[in-house]
This record gives C-alpha cells, sequence and structure tokens, in this order.
C-alpha cells in the first residue's frame, strides 16, 4: 500500500498518479484527502503550488457515481485558464475511471456547443461563475443532483467581483451536499459566506511562505522608473532564462512592455484580461510548449497559471501586499526544482517591499542595477565608449538621450539654426536606419509590431 493508498484512495487511482511521477502526497492533499472522504465540509487555506487541486479531485473522483449521467460534483473557479487547468487535471485521472466525464464552462466558448455537450451527460462541471449562470438562466442545465461544490481560489472570486453571482448558483444546489472551499486568503467576506452555507467545516492551514523560502531564490534589485525598463532587458540578457513568467500591474504597462522586448528581438508575449479566449489558449499553448520564451502577465490573467518548466519570475512591477508576491513567485520552484524570482524596486516602491519583508518574515537579497554596478573608481573619468561596452541597449541600436550644448550668440540666429536643425535631422536619421539595422531581417520582414511570428521567433535571442 503506497501513501495516496493509506489516505483512502483506490490502487487504480494511486497507479495513475505514479505514472505521472507523483508518488507522495503534498501536505495539504495529506490533510485534505481524509476529511473530504468522510464526507465533511472543509477550508483549506493554502497557497497555488501546494497541490491543492489534487486534493479535492482525488475524493471526489472517488465518490462519482459513474452509473447516473447529473452533474454530481461542480468546481467553480474565478478564471478561464484554471478552469481549463483543473479540467485537464481531471481528464488525466479518468483514464483509470470508467465512465465518468468532465466538461469546463466558461466564457468565449460557442454556447450551443456548450449545451450539446452538456445534454450528453457530464458528472462533473468544471466552471467560471458568470458563463455557468448564463446556462442556469437559459434553462440549459440543472445542478439539483449536485452533491459535491467545490469554491477554488474563493478570495479571487470575491477580488472579481463574483462573490454575488456566487451567492446566487448556491442557491439552485440542493443545501444538504458537501462544500469545500480553497482560498489563499480569508477576507471577512469569505468568512461571511462560509458561516452562511458551509456546516460545520473542518479548517486547515498550509503554511505557503516555507514553500517560497525554501525553493526560491528571492532577489531584489533596486532601480528607477525612467531606468526598470533598461535593467530588465540587462537582467534577461543576464540570466538567461529557459522559461520565463513577467509580471506588471495593469494591462495597458503588460501591453507597453510586451511591444518593448518584441521590439528588442526577445520571443515574448502577453496576457491579460482582453485577449480573446481563442487568442488567449494559443498564447498558452506556446508558453507550455516553450515555444515562447517570455510572458507579460497581470495578476488576474495569470490566477491558475501551472506551467512545468519556468525557472524565472520577474516582478516588473512590485505587488502591494505579501500574498500577491507569494502567488506570483510561487510560479517557480516547484515540485523540488530550483527557481529564481526578481523583483525590481523604484524609490516609491520601499513600502510595499517591507510589507511584503513583513509578510513572508524574511528580509530579501538586495542588488544594485548593472548601471551602479560598472561605476568607475573615483578620480577615474567614464567614456561614452564605456557605455556603449556595458549597455546593451546600445548594442541594440536603441535611441538614447542627447544633451545639447549652450549655443554662443554670433548675431547670425537664423544660420545656426538652419545649421543645428540640419545636425539634428541627421542624427535622427542616422539613429532611425541604426535602429532598424539592428533588427532581424525577418522581423522587418514580418512588418507587424508587437505580434509574436514565426520570423520573430527563428530571430530571438537564444536561451
Amino acid at each position: 500500500m503506497d501513501n495516496f493508498q493509506a489516505l483512502g484512495i483506490s490502487a487504480k487511482l494511486s497507479a495513475a498518479l505514479k505514472s505521472q511521477g507523483i508518488t507522495e502526497p503534498t501536505p495539504v492533499q495529506e490533510r485534505v484527502i481524509p476529511i473530504v472522504l468522510n464526507k465533511r465540509d472543509v477550508i483549506a487555506q493554502a497557497q497555488t503550488g501546494t497541490g491543492k487541486t489534487f486534493a479535492f479531485v482525488l475524493p471526489i473522483l472517488e465518490m462519482i457515481n459513474p452509473q447516473k449521467g447529473d452533474i454530481q460534483a461542480l468546481i467553480l473557479t474565478p478564471t478561464r485558464e484554471l478552469a481549463l487547468q483543473i479540467t485537464a487535471e481531471v481528464k488525466k485521472m479518468l483514464k483509470s475511471v470508467e465512465g465518468v466525464n468532465v466538461l469546463a464552462v466558461y466564457g468565449g466558448q460557442d454556447v450551443v456547443q456548450q449545451m450539446r455537450k452538456l445534454k450528453g451527460g457530464r458528472q462533473i462541471v468544471v466552471a467560471t461563475p458568470g458563463r455557468l449562470l448564463d446556462h442556469l438562466r437559459r434553462e440549459t442545465l440543472t445542478l439539483s443532483k449536485v452533491a459535491m461544490l467545490v469554491l477554488d481560489e474563493a478570495d479571487q472570486m470575491l477580488h472579481m467581483g463574483f462573490l454575488s453571482d456566487v451567492e446566487e448558483i448556491l442557491h439552485k444546489i440542493p443545501s444538504k451536499r458537501q462544500t469545500m472551499l480553497f482560498s489563499a486568503t480569508m477576507p471577512q467576506q469569505i468568512k461571511k459566506l462560509v458561516a452562511k452555507y458551509m456546516r460545520s467545516p473542518e479548517e486547515i492551514r498550509i503554511k505557503g511562505t516555507q514553500i517560497t523560502l525554501d525553493e526560491i531564490k528571492q532577489i531584489v534589485v533596486e532601480t528607477t522608473d525612467r531606468a526598470k525598463q533598461a535593467t530588465l532587458f540587462a537582467l534577461l540578457d543576464q540570466h538567461r532564462p529557459y522559461l520565463a513568467l513577467i509580471f506588471c500591474r495593469t494591462k495597458l504597462r503588460a501591453i507597453k512592455l510586451n511591444s518593448e522586448l518584441q521590439e528588442n528581438g526577445y520571443d515574448s508575449d502577453e496576457l491579460h484580461g482582453d485577449l480573446s479566449q481563442g487568442k488567449r489558449e494559443q498564447v498558452m499553448k506556446r508558453f507550455r510548449e516553450a515555444k515562447l520564451q517570455f510572458l507579460v502577465a497581470t495578476d488576474v490573467a495569470a490566477r491558475g497559471l501551472d506551467v512545468e518548466g519556468v525557472t524565472h519570475i520577474y516582478n516588473y512591477d512590485i505587488p502591494h501586499d505579501a500574498e500577491s508576491y507569494i502567488h506570483r513567485i510561487g510560479r517557480t520552484g516547484r515540485a523540488g526544482g530550483e527557481g529564481i524570482a526578481v523583483t525590481l524596486v523604484a524609490p516609491k516602491d520601499q513600502r510595499y517591499l517591507e510589507l511584503i519583508e513583513k509578510g513572508i518574515k524574511a528580509t530579501l537579497k538586495k542588488s544594485r542595477t548593472e548601471s551602479q554596478q560598472d561605476k568607475k573608481p573615483a578620480g577615474e573619468k567614464k567614456t561614452v565608449q564605456d557605455d556603449k561596452d556595458k549597455n546593451p541597449r546600445f548594442k541594440r541600436g536603441v535611441k538614447t538621450e542627447k544633451t545639447s550644448t549652450p549655443r554662443k550668440s554670433t548675431g547670425k540666429t537664423n544660420t545656426t539654426r538652419t545649421s543645428n536643425a540640419k545636425t539634428n535631422t541627421t542624427q535622427k536619421d542616422t539613429i532611425k536606419k541604426d535602429r532598424f539595422k539592428a533588427k532581424p531581417t525577418s522581423w522587418a520582414k514580418a512588418g507587424k509590431k508587437g505580434h509574436g511570428t514565426k520570423g520573430q521567433q527563428k530571430t530571438s535571442r537564444s536561451r
């Protein structure tokens, strides 16, 4: 008998886990699985990357009745990506369970196609609140036979404004059900939800900070707002990550940064709320298959993102609290592997850095920016050529700031201005020519800024 069987998981499912290389249950799985199998309500406060998905998927599969085609288990998630991820994990396990089907229900898909699949019989539905409510109002599905309910990442559903939708859905489910709630944090509104809709739940808290401190090398790079982009580029050139996630505070900043990365020859793309479902899935497929090296994302868009092989996390914009910080960097250093998390900190970000260090109970290692490290000793003059040798932005032909010297009054104002205008025009033309020369040939042929093309991928920086 292996460790999963000792928790009450069948030999078939244990063998399926072993075929995926999973032999030891995580702390959250060890504590949650027996409670769920005993048909008790449970609240698990656990971070992303702790193995919480299998903590509810495994016992659900043990208790599902394949003979009945009704929806018996409903899993609610805040994002489409998380819904797809959970569905993929369930499907892996269904190879060992006959007669059980699962369906992901989320916005951006054809409603009629979803209706057709629902009529075919699905015992497990993984859904986002908005699209599920749409089906309930259309009366294209019923939740009257649901015996098991999972609220995954409940705090994020609250932050994204889904709480009223969740409550409306709960009224459509039998009160005599088993409810499992998973959340990284427990805001007051989630506690009220628990008190109102759960029956004497057992509470479990798994410390996620140990994962981040033990398995991820965390670095703070001090910079300025003005130098932040150049600092990031220098770090990417220095670290040469296999797969990297770069976090921005807003979708507009993510779009802008991705555009700059692509323009400078990096193999990147973006993930944010404005993407269509088709584009989102295309981007994620490329990233999972390591055909895309850098993914620029917002916090909400990256919820539920679980990609093997992410070696580096870059906080281009610092998160505003420890919980968000842990969520971000928890996407590297998984399954015993080592990861690197780099946070760029400008002077105005110091208060957020203090909050993070207080929350994780650790002082993060500080590192100076490359420009500071390369300063010459006192008394030794630094030349423009030194900058060109050291700063990768010069090598890429990126336009630099020009300094002007005061003009002497000669009495020939018009002639001087005309001469200076000609000189400036010549300088601008030269810079433009150099910049276009610096771009890969295939990028110039693509002729489309801000989109990851095949030509760009071939000429992007080597890993």
